[in-house]
């Protein structure tokens, strides 16, 4: 059988870990090959050293049945091998065609030739189903429109392997759909797809093959007609999964947070949240259902002190704490996990023990008359690290180094570990594998059972249907309806999403 692509036993080490260990990876010509793998379990590795970002300790390579050498993606682009990554690589103030000829210009008269760039761009996009404005600039386009020039970039440089990685990270539900259409439109048209991912519902609906990486190592590849997701669950983290978060029923105490008639401004000084009324009750997890850029963020930044309120009023446990300094509304008993770890979560480059400590550096044990004691942090360090299985070489191991699981595994710890009145959990689970995910909502339940309250903001309607006890939908800045999790279905949360009128039967639930 020819392979378009062959990864034979391909081993990659990095200071410290053994990223990719003897793995082998074989694609046949026309399939959407599934990589399936918890985070940290080596697919990305796998993938950059096919593109030619890094180059194999051991191992061979065969495009077309052809053994190669992948020194650069200069050299993977001229095999045909395009790659989409998950953080997109765009120049924003360029317009939609000169980020797609980037490097690849035409040029007629010596000088860049736009618009036949523009037309065979229009010509690659009809064809290929990716609608989308050649002279668009880069950030006036929603994340969906950016993926596909993404996606047209690679076409444009004659790709005829296209590798995706975690392509659904930052999209709505319905560009997910759209995106599965375009993949499989690009494979009946002869390309040849491997998906990065850890989403086990968009392998079953797309892919024909998925091969399995756990802890760096090939576990091996299904036909996925002939299988399942709780198989690929299984494979991927090496026990069984529970898809649904094991809870009792919420037992309600009094309001920690109460948000009345809230008004705040966006960056560009706009209304994002217009007169949002929200009340948050000891014992319980409200969660925020919307579709994205409805005032979630700005709501959020409002809430902890990082954006000013323009009106209304932020209570917490009865103190009025609206526009209070960052630290104050903290001490007051807030806990934050952010929606953009890398901006708001950690300091990438101080060590993952110091990131630990980045909400109790200045206090007693850990600093004595503001001198730090570094002995104190990387013991409070080693101990979070184990309670929390953030996999990581040491505590002293800069935070950019660890997988995106582990990052978010070490913020969570660092907050739950200060017992907050109120944890406010945004995305907490954002592009983590099913094994991270289920352990993460077992500790915001846990903080439940705690008598602590719980505000979660998720795009994700299973995981805010999942873990919820109420559920509160937010449309253009405002709170459009309350919902009890159990009495609800993703039918009605979506058409409230979608600011949709269901008044009567809202008001019954709430």
């Amino acid at each position: 059988m020819e392979y378009v692509i062959e990864m034979n036993h391909i081993t990659k080490v990095f200071p410290g870990i053994k990223a990719n260990d003897d793995i082998t990876l074989q694609v046949k010509k026309g399939e959407i090959h599934a990589l399936l793998g918890e985070n940290g379990a080596g697919k990305s590795t796998l993938m950059n050293i096919l593109f030619g970002l890094y180059q194999p300790e051991e191992g061979e390579i065969k495009i077309k049945g052809q053994a190669v050498k992948i020194t650069s993606p200069n050299v993977a682009n001229d095999l045909g091998i395009g790659m989409v990554h998950q953080h997109f690589m765009l120049v924003h103030n360029f317009t939609v065609t000169e980020n797609i000829i980037l490097g690849n210009e035409p040029k007629k008269g010596g000088k860049i030739n736009i618009e036949d760039a523009a037309a065979e761009i229009k010509k690659l996009s009809e064809q290929y189903g990716l609608a989308v404005d050649p002279y668009a600039k880069i950030e006036d386009i929603s994340v969906g429109m950016q993926q596909r020039v993404e996606i047209l970039k690679t076409l444009y440089r004659g790709a005829e392997i296209l590798i995706f990685d975690e392509p659904t990270a930052v999209l709505t539900p319905q560009e997910i759909h759209e995106l599965m259409n375009i993949m499989k439109r690009l494979v009946q048209e002869g390309k040849s797809i491997v998906l990065i991912t850890h989403k086990l519902k968009e392998i079953m609906e797309v892919c024909d093959r998925c091969t399995i990486i756990r802890k760096g190592k090939g576990i091996g590849t299904v036909e996925i007609q002939n299988s399942s997701e709780q198989e690929l669950a299984e494979l991927m983290v090496g026990r069984e999964v529970n898809f649904k978060t094991e809870k009792s029923d919420a037992q309600p105490q009094q309001d920690v947070l109460k948000i009345s008639n809230l008004v705040v401004h966006d960056a560009r000084n706009l209304p994002a949240v217009k007169g949002l009324d929200l009340t948050v009750r000891a014992g319980e997890i409200v969660g925020v259902a919307g579709v994205d850029g409805n005032g979630q963020s700005e709501l959020i930044e409002a809430i902890t002190g990082l954006r000013k309120v323009e009106s209304g009023s932020i209570t917490l446990n009865q103190k009025d704490v609206t526009n209070w300094p960052t630290r104050r509304i903290t001490e007051e008993g807030v806990g934050h996990i952010p929606q953009d770890r890398h901006k708001h979560g950690l300091v990438l480059d101080f060590s993952i023990g110091d990131n630990m400590v980045l909400q109790t550096y200045y206090k007693e044990p850990i600093s004595r008359n503001g001198i730090l004691n570094f002995g104190k942090v990387y013991e409070k360090a080693k101990a979070l690290i184990e309670q929390f299985d953030v996999r990581t070489p040491s505590e002293h191991t800069p935070a950019r180094a660890l997988s995106g699981g582990n990052q978010q595994k070490a913020i969570i710890a660092r907050e739950v570990d200060r017992n907050p009145d109120l944890l406010i959990a945004a995305q907490p689970t954002r592009g983590l594998d099913v094994g991270a995910i289920e352990f993460i909502h077992k500790k915001l339940v846990e903080q439940r059972d705690k008598g602590k309250a719980v505000l979660l903001l998720s795009l994700e309607l299973d995981e805010i249907l999942n873990v919820s006890d109420r559920i509160a939908v937010i449309y253009e800045g405002r709170i459009v309806g309350i919902v009890n999790a159990k009495e609800t279905n993703e039918q009605e949360l979506g058409l409230l999403m979608a600011g949709g009128t269901q008044g009567e039967k809202v008001e019954n639930h709430a």
